[in-house]
């Protein structure tokens, strides 16, 4: 969503990302699992892979654990497959959002999802159902390293770069979708620590909400967020920086 950036570095500011240590294990070993299904398990031939293993690495994962979520990725352990399932639907006061999870049990994930939809007085729509609204593109989160906006700007001007959401301490440079391992490589070139890289959806238009709205609104948004199959999260809320801080 507009600002997802903003939302995302309030959360860690306030220890809110993934608080639980459980809970951040489970999504990073789900990242991991779908990195190898998705490509080699050998992160160095995987570049997906070899994120989600830096990241869990940087999260203190234990190794085993990490070993054990590339061998589910492969096949090789038996347990049940973990699958990738986009949710689309509305939230409080017709904001548009989509989820992507990874889930070894599709019933049980709509059902909860379903329910939070619900109690927040949203609603679980059909595939398209807000599509629509969003266009695909490529996704980089950057390490800001102390850089100002304008000079980050300029830095991540490369090929295939066609925005910047600026934040600190992390920020997201948008690619064309087709260009996104080609913008990495580049960005990497110019000394940007990329921290991760997915494929996205970024809303075409823009909710503007504030005061009790926005509060509901982003109460919404973080209940999915922390729900343990829910990997990324995109929406079609402005997250203004007047509106986020008078909230604070």
């Amino acid at each position: 969503m507009s600002g997802h950036s903003k939302w995302h570095n309030i959360k860690l500011r306030k220890g809110k990302a993934d608080a639980q240590r459980g809970a951040r294990f489970t999504k990073l070993s789900k990242e991991i699992i779908l990195a190898a299904k998705s490509g080699s398990p050998d992160p160095d031939a995987n570049y997906r892979l070899k994120m989600a293993v830096e990241k869990a690495r940087e999260q203190n994962m234990p190794q085993e654990n990490i070993k054990r979520a590339i061998t589910r990725g492969s096949g090789a352990s038996g347990e049940r497959e973990i699958e990738e399932i986009r949710y689309e639907g509305y939230g409080p006061h017709g904001i548009a959002v989509i989820l992507d999870a990874a889930t070894d049990n599709r019933n049980r994930t709509a059902g909860e999802l379903r329910f939070l939809f619900s109690k927040h007085g949203g609603t679980l729509g059909e595939t398209g159902s807000v599509g629509w609204m969003f266009e695909p593109v490529g996704v980089l989160e950057i390490e800001v390293e102390g850089r100002e906006e304008d000079a980050l700007t300029e830095a991540v001007l490369v090929d295939g770069v066609i925005d910047l959401e600026y934040d600190d301490p992390i920020a997201l440079v948008y690619t064309q979708p087709t260009r996104l391992s080609i913008a990495r490589e580049a960005l990497v070139a110019a000394r940007i620590k990329v921290t991760s890289l997915y494929l996205g959806m970024r809303a075409k238009t823009k909710v503007t909400l504030e005061g009790a709205q926005l509060r509901e609104a982003l109460e919404f948004l973080d209940a999915l967020d922390e729900h343990e199959d829910a990997q990324r999260l995109f929406g079609n809320l402005d997250l203004s920086e007047a509106a986020l801080e008078a909230l604070a």
